[in-house]
């Protein structure tokens, strides 16, 4: 079980990531925001890098059960259980004012500059693509999109697309660059 102030400076710090990015979260706001001591918050984090990581593992874990749920879901088709993944998010972004995906944000702030960043949100978008490509090879098997289809390039692609239609959606604090990538992706997928 986590700590409960660790806990408290990872909830009000992703969202502050996810508003703010990492280069414009100081230290200072966030303990101010949460009303926490600096001691404590380096009792539980080296330093901002540490806390941002462990950030990005905590909106992993989201993002994980968010598929768990999706996904596992077999009572509806493979395509639809990767397209609910895909709403849910949406709706999500929706609630927190269109801020789009911290992994994106993060990615275009810090990739160039910090390998650490770089490899830790690949890793993190590659993790969502495999399991979204588990779901698309389900679907192949079932008939639902071409035979000949390759799931881990269709996954890949529908994550790039993604996070394109987020950075758009928050640029324009609409959903709908979200929805359009999706119809357009589904329609495209599905052809035979």
């Amino acid at each position: 079980m986590v700590h409960p102030t660790k806990q408290r400076l990872l909830d009000t710090g992703l969202a502050m990531l996810l508003k703010h990015g990492y280069n414009h979260l100081g230290i200072q706001s966030l303990l101010a925001a949460t009303g926490t001591p600096k001691g404590s918050f380096y009792h539980h984090f080296g330093d901002k890098e540490e806390f941002a990581l462990q950030a990005i593992d905590q909106y992993m874990r989201e993002v994980h059960a968010a598929l768990d749920l999706c996904l596992g879901d077999e009572d509806h088709p493979p395509l639809q259980r990767v397209r609910r993944f895909f709403e849910l998010t949406q709706e999500s972004y929706r609630e927190q004012g269109y801020m789009g995906c911290l992994l994106g944000g993060l990615g275009q702030e810090l990739s160039g500059v910090s390998e650490v960043f770089r490899r830790k949100v690949e890793e993190c978008l590659s993790q969502i693509a495999e399991r979204i490509a588990l779901c698309l090879e389900q679907a192949r098997r079932r008939g639902e999109i071409p035979a000949d289809s390759d799931p881990r390039r269709l996954a890949r692609l529908l994550v790039d697309c993604w996070e394109g239609a987020a950075l758009r959606s928050r640029l324009r604090g609409s959903a709908v660059p979200l929805t359009e990538m999706l119809d357009f992706y589904f329609q495209a997928t599905v052809r035979r």
